[in-house]
């Protein structure tokens, strides 16, 4: 009979690599044994399946089962919790290499530094930045979880919080003086808060760094209170709100495509 075109005959399969760790190999193949079942398989099955000798299956079961890639339940085993996180951080992480990439495409489209943020937990989080040696970000001297009332980012976030979550947050984090701009007071902030436009973007001038100016837009994140920015020198502030103007469509045009999730 002929051989199909792209077969191997075992002369022609290529032995493996000498620096493959074979336990590791064998669990990998248990695991796609059980991850087979929706209902789950016992240790002979998925020894036989494995091609592996019951002993070692039994073996490495048992330490999958400890470290919470499997479970077994009324003799068999079923994939874990361990398994489900496993999955859970490729998701975590593809979206975060989707927001990189987003934010690269608007840094060079736009010509600013763009950063991404949430506040979650009760703090500001910085998810992400892209920034180039030619317009570079914002040096991080401060650090910006505590300093929230000093930069466009953290009013931004600030502003779309509740009244009670915002003052236990400056109760964590009080006003204090960053710059000689900065904002004075934890009343004139929250006034400043409750008195922007909910359409209008978070505008600062040298308030956390001197010689930058930023400004950020808010973003609908699921029920998260998530924010953009782009920042510039000072001595090229007619740039910025420009700048910003034109990240909000880019943003609205992207996620009217449903292309894009920030969910983090």
């Amino acid at each position: 009979m002929a051989t199909a075109p792209h077969s191997r005959t075992p002369a022609q399969t290529p032995a493996p690599p000498s620096t493959l760790i074979a336990s590791v190999q064998r669990a990998l193949r248990l695991l796609e044994a059980v991850g087979s079942h929706a209902d789950g398989a016992p240790a002979k099955q998925l020894a036989r399946e494995a091609g592996l000798p019951l002993p070692t299956a039994y073996h490495l079961l048992r330490t999958l089962t400890y470290e919470g890639y499997l479970r077994r339940v009324q003799g068999v085993f079923v994939l874990g919790d361990a398994v489900g996180r496993l999955a859970r951080d490729e998701a975590l992480q593809n979206r975060r290499s989707k927001i990189e990439s987003s934010l690269a495409h608007w840094r060079d489209a736009i010509g600013v530094p763009v950063y991404f943020a949430v506040y979650r937990d009760g703090e500001i989080e910085l998810i992400s930045v892209s920034d180039t040696p030619t317009a570079p970000a914002v040096d991080e001297w401060a650090d910006f979880r505590e300093t929230g009332h000093a930069h466009a980012i953290g009013q931004c976030l600030l502003s779309q919080l509740d009244d009670p979550a915002r003052r236990d947050h400056l109760d964590r984090h009080p006003v204090r003086p960053i710059t000689p701009y900065t904002v004075r007071d934890g009343r004139a902030l929250l006034a400043r808060l409750r008195t922007t436009e909910r359409t209008q973007p978070f505008v600062e001038r040298q308030e956390y760094a001197l010689g930058t100016v930023c400004a950020a837009i808010p973003i609908t994140a699921g029920s998260a209170a998530a924010t953009m920015a782009v920042s510039l020198p000072s001595h090229q502030e007619q740039r910025l709100l420009p700048a910003v103007d034109r990240l909000r469509r880019e943003v609205g045009q992207l996620f009217n495509s449903l292309a894009f999730s920030i969910s983090i």
